[in-house]
C-alpha cells in the first residue's frame, strides 16, 4: 500500500511517502520554495501546502496521486477547542478542515476522501517510535503546541501506541523556549538552537527562580507559569550585542528545561519499564538536553528522529497510517531521503553555468587535499538530508586544526560568532577523541565531551564548554565520506573534518545543483565538490 504524509499547519511544511513497507522519500518544502521554514512575510502563510515536495515525493516513488491509498494530514481539527469566530486558532482550524480540497487542487487526481487527519503529537510519536530501530520502546514528544496539547508520553508495543500522558495548553515547554528565544533577539520557531549555544557562555544563576515557575506534576505533565523575562534580562533587539545577563538567562532556561525533561522521562520509565526511549518534537532537537537524558536518565538507549521538528510529522503521519492499515514499514536507515541527481545531470548544470571544472580520479583524496590546504569546500553529494542537520550530503567542510576556521565559517554563513561548528569523524575513531555521548551518532543530535588531549588539535570544533556535536560516519552507509576522512587523516593526522550546513544566513540548506552554484558564487567558498566534479575559484587554481 502507498501512503502520503503531509505537514502544513504550523511551520516546516513537508511531505513523505511510505510505500510497500518502506520509507521511500521525504522532503521539506523549503528545499524547493527557498523560503526557510516555509515562512513568508505574512504569518498565516505558515499554513503552506508542500505542493512541490509532495509532487517530488510522488515522482521519486514512481506514483501518481491516484495511486495513493491514503493521505495523512498531521493535524486533527476536530480536537481543537472551539474558539471565537475570527480567532487565530479558529482560522487555522478552518484551513485544516479545507485542507483535503486544497490538496486535491495541488495534486490533480488525488481524492479528498483519502485524507485522514492524524493528531499532531501522534504523528510526532510515530515519526520516532515507528521509524526507530526498536520494536518496542517508550516515546516522548515535546514541542510548542499541537491541537490542544504540547506534549505526549507513551509507549509502542508491537507498533501500537499507548498514550500515558499529554499536557494540555497553555502549558508548553516549547512555547516557553520560543518566548525566551524572541526575548533574546532571535527569531522564534526558528532560532531556538541559538539560545542553546548562548547558554554555554552563561551561568544558570536564575535556576531556583525558574524551578518555581516551571515544574512537573505527578501525572506525567508539567506547569509553566507566566514568566516576566525582563526581570531576568532586558529584551535584546535584533543584532544588538548580548551581555552576561543574556547568557545567564539562556543558561538558566536551558538548565531548567533539561531538569524537567529528566523528570518527565523518569516518570515515563516508571510507568513503562522500557529500556529504550524514542524522542520527537522540536524540543528533541536540543542536543544538549538529549545527551543529559541519555547520561542521567533511566533509559539505556535514546534514539532521536533526525527530522524531529514539525517536518517530521509528514513522515510520522504516513507511518501511522501504514500501521493502521496493517502494514508496518521498516525502520529508518538514514536521513538521505531527499533529492539526488545523476552525474550527467550535475555535469549539464556545470556546462550551463559555464564554469571550469575537473573530474578527479579520486574525489575523496582530491577533497582531502583541498581541506588539508585549509580551503573551504562546499560538498554536494547524493540525496539530500531530511531534517535540519547537514549530514555530509549538503555540507560546508573545513580544516578543524585552525581555530580561526570557526570565525571564518560563521562569516561565510553570516552567523553569530558565539555559535559552534560541528565535527564529522569516522565511527571507528570517535571514542579516541570524544567521551560522554552515544557512538554511533549519525544524526548530530547529541553533544560529546572532547578529550582534553585533542582540544588544542581540533580547536575549530570545540565549543566554549569543551563539547562538540559530532556526526559519526560509517563506511557501510557513507563510503565516500569515510574515504575522504581517512585521506584527510593520512595527510594531517586528524581524523576529523569540520561539517556545517551548506547555506548562508536566512536561507534554507542547498538542495539542487542550481542552489549549490548560487551559494558557491555568492559566498567566500574555495571549492565546490558537486558529485564527482570539482569547481575551484580562479585564485585556487595552480599556476
Amino acid at each position: 500500500m502507498r501512503f502520503l504524509g503531509i505537514n502544513a499547519i504550523f511551520h516546516d511544511p513537508a511531505a513523505a511517502i511510505v510505500a510497500d513497507g518502506r520509507i521511500v522519500a521525504a522532503a521539506e518544502e523549503e528545499r524547493f520554495s527557498r523560503r526557510k521554514h516555509g515562512k513568508r512575510p505574512l504569518a498565516f502563510s505558515a499554513w503552506e501546502l508542500p505542493e512541490q515536495a509532495a509532487a517530488w515525493c510522488l515522482k521519486e516513488a514512481g506514483l501518481s496521486p491516484e495511486d495513493i491509498d491514503a493521505v495523512a494530514y498531521s493535524y486533527d481539527p476536530s480536537l481543537v477547542v472551539q474558539r471565537p469566530e475570527g480567532d487565530w486558532e479558529d482560522l487555522r482550524t478552518k484551513y485544516a478542515v479545507r485542507a483535503p480540497n486544497f490538496l486535491a487542487t495541488a495534486l490533480p487526481g488525488l481524492d479528498p476522501a483519502q485524507v485522514r487527519y492524524v493528531p499532531h503529537h501522534v504523528a510526532h510519536a510515530a515519526s520516532a517510535g515507528l521509524a526507530s530501530p526498536f520494536r518496542d520502546c517508550a516515546v516522548l514528544v515535546c514541542d510548542g503546541r499541537g491541537e490542544n496539547v504540547s506534549h505526549l508520553a507513551g509507549r509502542y508495543r508491537d507498533g501500537e501506541l499507548e498514550i500515558l500522558a499529554a499536557q494540555e495548553l497553555p502549558h508548553s515547554l516549547g512555547l516557553m523556549y520560543e518566548d525566551v528565544t524572541q526575548h533574546l533577539g532571535f527569531l522564534r520557531s526558528s532560532d531556538e538552537y541559538k539560545v542553546m549555544a548562548l547558554a554555554s557562555y552563561g551561568r544558570p544563576r536564575h535556576l531556583e527562580s525558574l524551578r518555581e515557575l516551571i515544574r512537573t506534576t505527578d501525572d506525567g505533565g508539567f506547569r509553566v507559569e507566566p514568566i516576566d523575562w525582563n526581570s531576568y534580562a532586558k529584551a535584546l533587539s535584533k543584532d544588538a550585542p548580548w551581555t552576561d545577563d543574556h547568557a545567564d538567562l539562556a543558561a538558566s532556561v536551558q538548565a531548567r528545561l533539561e531538569e524537567v525533561l529528566l523528570e518527565l522521562v523518569r516518570w515515563l520509565h516508571e510507568r513503562t519499564g522500557e529500556r529504550r526511549l524514542a524522542l520527537a518534537g522540536g524540543v528533541a532537537l536540543n542536543c544538549v538536553a538529549n545527551t543529559r537524558l541519555l547520561d542521567e536518565g533511566p533509559f539505556e538507549e535514546v534514539w532521536v528522529q533526525p527530522a524531529a521538528g514539525d517536518s517530521g510529522t509528514a513522515l510520522g503521519g504516513a507511518l501511522h497510517l501504514a500501521q493502521a492499515y496493517g502494514e508496518r514499514a521498516a525502520p529508518m536507515t538514514g536521513a538521505d531521503l531527499g533529492r539526488g541527481f545523476t552525474d550527467e545531470e550535475l555535469g549539464a548544470w556545470l556546462d550551463v553555468a559555464r564554469v571550469p571544472y575537473t573530474r578527479p580520479a579520486d574525489l575523496a583524496d582530491a577533497v582531502a587535499a583541498e581541506l588539508a590546504a585549509d580551503r573551504i569546500v562546499a560538498w554536494f553529494q547524493g540525496r539530500s538530508e531530511y531534517g535540519p542537520r547537514a549530514l555530509g550530503r549538503r555540507s560546508l567542510l573545513a580544516h578543524p586544526g585552525h581555530a580561526r576556521n570557526t570565525e571564518r565559517l560563521n562569516d561565510v554563513k553570516g552567523r553569530e560568532q558565539f555559535r559552534p561548528i560541528a565535527p564529522m569523524v569516522l565511527e571507528s575513531r570517535a571514542r579516541d577523541l570524544f567521551g560522554r555521548g552515544p557512538v554511533p551518532s549519525p544524526y548530530m543530535l547529541f553533544v560529546h565531551d572532547v578529550d582534553p588531549a585533542w582540544r588544542d588539535r581540533i580547536p575549530a570544533v570545540v565549543h566554549v564548554d569543551g563539547t562538540a556535536r559530532i556526526q559519526t560516519v560509517s563506511p557501510r552507509s557513507e563510503p565516500l565520506l569515510a574515504r575522504m576522512l581517512s585521506a584527510f587523516e593520512a595527510r594531517t593526522g586528524l581524523p576529523v573534518v569540520v561539517n556545517t550546513s551548506l547555506n548562508t544566513a536566512g536561507r534554507p540548506m542547498v538542495d539542487d545543483p542550481r542552489d549549490a552554484l548560487e551559494c558557491f558564487g555568492s559566498s567566500p567558498v574555495d571549492v565546490l565538490a558537486l558529485g564527482p566534479y570539482l569547481v575551484r575559484r580562479r585564485e585556487v587554481f595552480a599556476p
